[in-house]
C-alpha cells in the first residue's frame, strides 16, 4: 500500500545559472544551463520517495505522449515511487517550466502547465479508491476543480490532505475546508489573505496564521524561508527555527519540506517530529542545484538529526 498519495504536476525544468536575476528587458550571459525533472508534484513525491521505504509514495498525474514525459516517469521509478496513475495524454505536451536561478540562490520562473491541465477530477478520484493511501499531498499546478476533488473525495476515504498552496492565489471555502494542513510560503500565506507581498516578520507570523486558520483548514504551516517554520492550530502556536546552511538554490525547498513533513506524518511521527525532520531535509535541498536532483535521502535527514 502507498502510504502517501501525491495529486499534482509533473514539468521538466529548463534551469539557468546567472550572476544575478535580470530586470525587465535585460539580457545577461547565463552561467549555465541544466535540463532536469521538476513540477510541484513530481518533486514533493520523489522526496517522499528517498525518506521513506519503495512503494510508499504514489503519484497520480498528467504527462504529454513524449520524451519529457518519458523522461518525467523515470524519475518517479528511479525514487522509488509508484507511477502507475500517471497519465498519458495525446492532447498536449509535457509541462515545462523555465528557471533562472542567481549566485544567491533565489530564483524566477515561469511554468507552462501543458498536460497538467488535463488532469481529470475523474482520474484522481478514481485513482485514490484503488491506492489506500494514509497521506494526500496537493498543490495548485493542475486544474483547481481536480485539487478540490481530490480534497473532498480523499476526506471521504479518511486521508489527512495536506495542501501546499503554490502557485500563490486565492482559493476557495469549498477546498479549504477540506484541508487538514496548509503549509504556505509568505508569498502564498498573503495571497490567501488577498494581501500582495513576499515578507511576512516572525512578529506577524501569529496574526497571519490565525487568520489563515480561519479560512478552514484544521493546522497552518508557515513555511519561512531562513526564518525556519510556523504552526498554528486551535491549541496553539510554535516557532520552529531553520537550521543555518549557505544556499545555492531554493527551487525545491518548499517541495521538500511537505514531501519529509508528509512522510513523517505518515510514519506516525509527531507533528514537531515531522516539522523538525522537514526543517532538515528543506535545509539540505538548498545546499544543492536542481529541483528533484537537491532532495536528500533518509540517511542524511538523520545524520543531522542524531548530532
Amino acid at each position: 500500500m502507498s502510504k502517501v498519495v501525491i495529486v499534482g504536476s509533473l514539468n521538466l525544468d529548463f534551469v539557468v545559472q546567472v550572476a544575478t536575476l535580470p530586470q525587465r528587458g535585460e539580457t545577461l550571459p547565463g552561467s549555465g544551463f541544466l535540463t532536469l525533472p521538476g513540477g510541484k508534484g513530481a518533486n514533493q513525491a520523489c522526496a517522499v520517495g528517498r525518506l521513506s521505504q519503495p512503494g510508499t509514495a504514489a503519484m497520480i498525474g498528467c504527462v504529454g505522449m513524449d520524451v519529457y514525459g518519458a523522461q518525467l516517469q523515470e524519475s518517479l521509478r528511479a525514487a522509488g515511487v509508484n507511477h502507475r496513475y500517471v497519465r498519458g495524454t495525446m492532447e498536449a505536451s509535457t509541462g515545462i517550466a523555465l528557471i533562472l536561478v542567481e549566485a544567491s540562490g533565489q530564483n524566477q520562473i515561469v511554468v507552462v502547465p501543458g498536460a497538467n491541465e488535463y488532469l481529470r477530477p475523474k482520474d484522481v478520484t478514481e485513482a485514490l479508491s484503488l491506492l489506500s493511501g494514509t497521506h494526500l499531498l496537493l498543490q495548485l499546478e493542475t486544474p483547481l476543480e481536480t485539487v478540490t476533488a481530490a480534497a473532498a473525495h480523499a476526506r471521504d476515504l479518511g486521508m489527512m490532505v495536506i495542501l501546499d498552496p503554490a502557485p500563490a492565489r486565492s482559493l476557495p471555502e469549498e477546498l479549504l475546508r477540506n484541508v487538514n494542513i496548509l503549509t504556505p510560503n509568505e508569498s502564498e500565506a498573503l495571497a490567501l489573505m488577498g494581501i500582495s507581498g513576499n515578507y511576512i516578520s516572525l512578529a506577524d507570523a501569529p496574526d497571519v496564521a490565525r487568520q489563515l486558520l480561519s479560512l478552514g483548514p484544521q493546522q497552518v504551516i508557515l513555511k519561512l524561508g531562513e526564518k525556519g517554520a510556523f504552526l498554528a492550530m486551535s491549541e496553539g502556536a510554535q516557532h520552529f527555527p531553520a537550521r543555518a546552511v549557505e544556499a545555492k538554490d531554493t527551487t525545491a525547498a518548499g517541495d521538500c519540506f511537505n514531501g519529509a513533513l508528509a512522510t513523517g506524518l505518515a510514519e506516525g511521527m509527531t507533528m514537531d517530529a515531522a516539522i523538525a525532520f522537514a526543517n532538515v531535509a528543506a535545509s539540505i535541498s538548498i545546499t544543492r542545484l536542481g529541483a528533484q536532483a537537491s532532495l536528500p535521502i533518509r540517511a542524511e535527514v538523520e545524520q543531522i538529526l542524531t548530532r
